[in-house]
């Protein structure tokens, strides 16, 4: 097994532990009903896994070329902000909502037009919430080639976020992560049948 295997599994393994991986019935922000539901904001309380999934993200983005970071609020940002700290790479951010005194900005921080950013994003589903993201910062005449994801939930985001030019590069998808559960027989029968026919389903 390669050592970035190694690192998902030990990562897959922590994210159980701290019920960052959610086995019901949930609604998703995409309309899409689910079994499983990631929950990543869970790790700001682990700073020692949030700082092992930003190395994690890091290994799939490293090679690429860009000026600035910016996470997608509001699950995203910690991980950003530990890749800028680890990095030492400047980071912006946008505004869910333009403020409507002061500076009135929509995207925080310095920034030069013509800049390229790699957004960071912590779980893909429909990709919407990228694009609102990528519009944002277009408008604002930041370049944007690339997406880094830590989680794909490998179910039409990635195609979309394509239509937008965007390439995305994931440091784990969802089979992975399923995959690295039943390796370490981390899941019970019922949990196990759930997911088979989950993943049996059109995306």
């Amino acid at each position: 097994m390669t050592v970035l295997a190694t690192q998902k599994l030990q990562l897959i393994h922590e994210f159980f532990k701290i019920k960052v991986i959610k086995f019901g019935e949930f609604k998703l922000k995409s309309g899409i009903n689910s079994p499983v539901y990631i929950d990543l904001r869970q790790l700001i309380s682990h700073p020692q896994l949030l700082r092992a999934a930003a190395t994690l993200l890091w290994q799939s983005c490293q090679r690429l070329s860009f000026d600035l970071l910016c996470g997608i609020p509001y699950t995203a940002l910690p991980i950003a902000t530990c890749l800028s700290l680890q990095e030492n790479i400047p980071m912006i951010m946008r505004r869910k909502e333009k403020k409507a005194y002061g500076t009135q900005q929509q995207i925080e921080g310095s920034y030069q037009a013509g800049q390229t950013c790699l957004i960071i994003e912590d779980v893909i589903t429909s990709g919407n919430s990228v694009v609102e993201t990528l519009n944002d910062l277009r408008e604002n005449n930041i370049i944007v080639r690339d997406v880094a994801v830590l989680i794909d939930r490998e179910q039409g985001g990635l195609a979309n976020l394509q239509q937008q030019n965007l390439k995305v590069h994931a440091a784990l998808t969802l089979t992975e992560i399923f995959t690295g559960l039943f390796q370490q027989n981390l899941l019970t029968e019922s949990e196990q049948s759930l997911i088979n026919n989950f993943l049996l389903q059109p995306s």
